[in-house]
């Protein structure tokens, strides 16, 4: 059978297109697991701590140097508890994994999610996973030492921004 030049053309072309362009959406069951091997749900879980600690840092240096009363001492301990612990219930991996399940089906192919499994299976994949949460507290902490330093010269500037305008007059 002959069929029109441009026809067989059309044909030829979409018998040898190469898989890569017919990239199928990745399935929600190969995302599931793929946060399931990368243990998404314990990371989400560990930032809530990380958070509260962070908190806990933040506001004792904001408070360094002031006088306060034990009332005031203790509603001021509880406060990165109370605050971690709403996080935690609007953002609870029963709330937020049908988010992660459309972001990574809206990101990833099925092709590039199985990759993933197949690196996050292997001993260095888990060797990541096992070490990120450690990685995601020491880099907290890190990051909250450099800060220490730039509020200061944020302040000053914020301060040196307030004069010049009372000046400018």
């Amino acid at each position: 059978m002959k069929f029109h030049p441009a026809l067989q053309l059309a044909l030829q072309l979409a018998l040898t297109l190469p898989a890569a362009c017919l990239a199928t959406e990745a399935s929600p069951a190969s995302i599931e697991k793929l946060l399931d091997v990368t243990r998404a749900e314990t990371l989400v879980d560990s930032m809530y701590a990380n958070l509260e600690q962070a908190m806990r840092g933040g506001m004792q240096q904001a408070l360094q140097g002031q006088t306060l009363s034990d009332e005031q001492r203790r509603v001021i301990e509880l406060a990165p508890k109370r605050f971690a612990e709403v996080m935690r219930q609007e953002f609870s991996w029963a709330t937020v994994k049908d988010i992660y399940v459309q972001i990574y089906r809206e990101s990833f192919t099925e092709e590039e999610v199985q990759g993933l499994i197949a690196f996050y299976v292997s001993p260095a994949g888990q060797a990541y996973v096992n070490k990120m949460p450690q990685v995601m507290q020491r880099s907290m902490f890190v990051m909250q030492q450099r800060m220490q330093p730039l509020m200061a010269k944020m302040k000053e500037a914020m301060q040196k921004a307030v004069e010049d305008a009372k000046a400018a007059r």
